[in-house]
């Protein structure tokens, strides 16, 4: 198939996206959980000395409001003044009639926790109208097959590689009688067969998955792609590769590996209360270990902690330390001063908390990045394509949705 050249809005659009996030780098992509100081703390020195006064009343409510922490750190760094041109996109999002009529009643939503039943009646709100038959890409229990089922005229299909979810989303769609058939395919086997004519939608598939519908959904011209992406950072490869050919002949180039593509999406704003916590309370014991372990060896450099059992916390900060230990082949002195480590932990995450704050302005742009390079390539291939919000950031920090109408060609469509 032959590419063709893209509309100047998107390219335009991801080339100043681009080279803004290559001038800023050296504040995002140095992460100061591993890193003591980063570097820029000596290079923008107002900019650290602003950060280091903040309550941490202020961090929450900053980190929540990423335009007005712009606005405030571009006194110090003029060029985040343009946070806001970079990052606002069309709000996409129909009446709130439109959506509340989109979603599947509580009593049709079996299974299926609250958010993800309003992100999903969103989404399908947001597509309306659907008029081919539909594949939910990655649809586990196949909820928003089921929602979308509910909004069009034909059939719905889903494909999920986890058989026990296939067979629980079967038995739900038998149940309340909806037009879903869901089969056990892996999305990215080679000979995966994708069926002509049908609109492929995706929410919240991790990384390669979404992006695997694009590719295969481009080979097949299927004549409709939507796709709200979600954790990026879900490769088999170490550095990114961007989709789109003039991303890929860009100069110059950033750069990407799985840390970088990870910053995307560390977003908590939907997270309880119990679970920030908790996340707290485990990132403080982590670098009150950072701490220990570079004392300990002589060695200033961060060790990777690996994923902890869940009953660990409960145990207290001394059982975490010598779980890791014993993980990473350390031991630990008798007389280790855990007080002293756990302090030290406290006051490392303050610090810690305060960089990351900064670092966290280039989330979003990050993310915009990703996915105005897959607006750029569908374009290339000759589909129409709107890019904005399908639902406020509290309801999902990952409410970007990319939409691709196929335009008239051989198969007679037309965007």
């Amino acid at each position: 198939m032959t590419a063709r050249a893209p509309t100047e809005s998107f390219f335009s659009r991801w080339q100043t996206l681009n080279d803004w996030l290559i001038k800023h780098r050296s504040i995002w992509q140095p992460a100061p959980f591993t890193e003591l100081r980063p570097a820029w703390v000596e290079s923008h020195p107002g900019l650290a000395q602003m950060i280091a006064g903040l309550t941490g009343d202020e961090c929450a409510e900053l980190d929540d409001e990423p335009q007005k922490l712009a606005d405030i750190a571009s006194r110090y760094v003029p060029d985040l003044a343009l946070y806001a041109p970079l990052t606002d996109y069309p709000d996409l999002a129909p009446e709130y009639s439109d959506v509340l009529a989109a979603t599947l009643p509580e009593v049709r939503a079996t299974d299926m926790p609250g958010r993800k039943r309003e992100q999903a009646g969103a989404f399908a709100a947001a597509l309306k109208p659907l008029q081919q038959p539909i594949l939910d890409w990655c649809c586990g229990k196949g909820h928003l097959a089921r929602t979308l089922a509910a909004q069009s005229q034909n059939d719905v299909a889903g494909y999920e590689w986890n058989p026990e979810l296939v067979a629980e989303g079967n038995r739900l769609a038998a149940r309340f009688a909806d037009a879903v058939q869901i089969d056990c395919q892996d999305v990215m086997a080679k000979d995966l067969p994708v069926p002509e004519n049908v609109h492929g939608v995706a929410l919240h598939a991790c990384g390669d998955l979404h992006r695997q519908l694009l590719k295969r959904g481009v080979v097949a011209e299927l004549p409709r792609l939507s796709v709200s992406p979600c954790c990026y950072h879900k490769t088999v490869e170490g550095i990114y590769t961007v989709l789109s050919e003039s991303a890929a002949t860009h100069e110059p180039k950033l750069v990407l590996d799985r840390s970088d593509l990870r910053l995307a999406v560390r977003e908590t704003v939907t997270a309880p209360a119990g679970v920030r916590q908790q996340t707290k309370t485990l990132s403080q014991w982590r670098l009150g270990f950072d701490g220990l372990q570079r004392d300990l060896r002589g060695v200033d450099q961060y060790l990777p902690v690996p994923s902890y059992p869940p009953g660990l916390i409960q145990k207290g900060f001394p059982e975490f330390c010598h779980w890791v230990a014993s993980e990473k082949q350390l031991c630990l002195p008798a007389n280790t001063d855990f007080e002293f480590w756990l302090a030290y932990g406290v006051h490392r995450h303050r610090e810690v908390r305060r960089y990351e704050l900064i670092r966290h302005l280039f989330r979003r742009p990050l993310e915009l990045w990703l996915v105005l390079d897959y607006a750029v390539y569908l374009e290339e291939q000759d589909y129409c394509v709107r890019l904005g919000r399908f639902c406020d950031r509290s309801l999902t920090p990952r409410n970007l949705l990319l939409d691709a109408v196929k335009k008239k060609g051989a198969r007679g469509r037309l965007c």
